[in-house]
């Protein structure tokens, strides 16, 4: 499961400690001194923090790593009040070829009230002409959970669940090559264990292992256009991926995955993104790698893991606006659908999903985003950077 990174949009939170030498009670022009003190010190903080926001999203090319943090508290419906702060980074291998798009990474961390907290880093290198690509998306976290169990029926009854402990961690690393103008073949491997603690009802899992090891590798073939990964503008995603995950603990099965993505300008500041996925798993997949609808990304409004499967197929459409300077909006409806085999797909277990966001740009092109999604009977908060896809 990836857990949205929470971040509020505009403020770094900062204590500042006055107690200093306490005047005599008469010693007015003491009282005076020490006020303009302090108040010459908030304005140089001020000052600072308002060139640091206004200059972040400027290109600075002659930088060799270009880097800036963001953080403060923030608010989810999962994960209640907490501070989270990330780290957004944009670089170029081949510093001679400018018209490529430059490589990126993001730092993240998160920590809540309700015990929650995260560490995670995800990014794409982009090597001398684009000739080769490395990605890599790495996370540890530890969340009061809930599990209702496998299949649209059980998700369906939204209050029949248990509550756990779920900690977990995920490596994921992907090396393509170009062949073609464009067009990707590469390699990946993907590790990933769970550790679920304190089941308040253990017999949902139905005999299944609580802890869950798995590791894969697989191929996939991409047809990548876009002309900026985490927010284009123009362009086409497509992604055929297969994996496999060998029988070392217990579990023995296959994924595979298909990705579709368009952008195109529609008026003026405004983009138009369609997005269509598939996944499907095959043998003895366990409770923690069946596919999973709801989350920050696709199917926003839902809790991430509520409707699981052997199989999804979800697809979203949205329309992202830049309003003025570095503030924006988006809207988009979407559909999706959990079934174990294709012979018991039920179109009318297709769930809905619409919600809007506001966008501000943090870095440029990289916006700290705030979306508000509606799903079945639920909807949820969610802050995070990139766009949703």
């Amino acid at each position: 499961m990836q857990k949205c990174v929470l971040l509020s949009i505009l403020f770094l939170s900062i204590y500042i400690n006055g107690r200093g030498h306490n005047p005599c009670p008469g010693n007015v022009s003491s009282k005076a001194d020490s006020l303009t003190h302090q108040t010459s010190f908030f304005k140089k903080i001020y000052t600072r923090l308002y060139r640091y926001f206004s200059e972040a999203n400027q290109i600075k090319e002659e930088k060799n790593f270009d880097l800036s943090f963001i953080g403060g508290p923030h608010f989810s419906s999962d994960t209640k009040l907490g501070l989270g702060i990330v780290a957004s980074g944009r670089y170029r291998v081949d510093r001679n070829n400018l018209s490529l798009p430059p490589s990126h990474i993001s730092l993240y961390g998160d920590v809540t009230t309700t015990g929650f907290y995260l560490l995670g880093i995800r990014g794409t290198t982009l090597f001398k002409a684009d000739k080769y690509r490395l990605g890599v998306h790495g996370y540890f976290f530890s969340f009061p959970s809930k599990y209702w169990g496998i299949g649209y029926t059980n998700g369906n009854r939204s209050e029949d669940y248990t509550t756990y402990k779920r900690l977990e961690k995920q490596i994921r690393t992907d090396f393509s090559i170009r062949l073609l103008p464009a067009t990707y073949i590469g390699g990946t491997t993907l590790f990933q264990q769970v550790n679920g603690r304190h089941f308040k009802n253990i017999d949902f899992l139905k005999g299944e292992k609580a802890n869950i090891t798995s590791w894969g590798f697989g191929l996939f073939a991409t047809y990548d256009s876009r002309d900026f990964l985490p927010n284009p503008y123009r362009g086409s995603y497509i992604k055929i991926e297969q994996l496999f995950f060998p029988d070392f603990w217990g579990y023995r099965f296959q994924r595979s995955e298909v990705v579709f993505r368009q952008y195109q300008a529609i008026w003026e500041g405004g983009i138009l993104a369609l997005d269509l996925q598939g996944t499907f798993n095959y043998g003895n997949t366990p409770w923690s790698m069946v596919a999973q609808l709801g989350g920050p990304y696709q199917m926003r409004g839902y809790y991430e893991g509520q409707y699981r499967d052997n199989n999804l197929i979800q697809s979203q459409i949205e329309i992202r606006q830049h309003l003025y300077k570095r503030h924006g909006v988006a809207l988009w409806g979407g559909a999706g659908n959990v079934f174990p085999r294709f012979n018991q797909f039920h179109w009318k277990q297709t769930l809905p999903t619409c919600g809007i966001g506001y966008r501000w740009e943090f870095k440029k092109r990289v916006n700290i985003r705030l979306d508000y999604g509606i799903g079945k009977r639920q909807s949820a908060f969610y802050f995070n950077i990139d766009e949703a896809f």
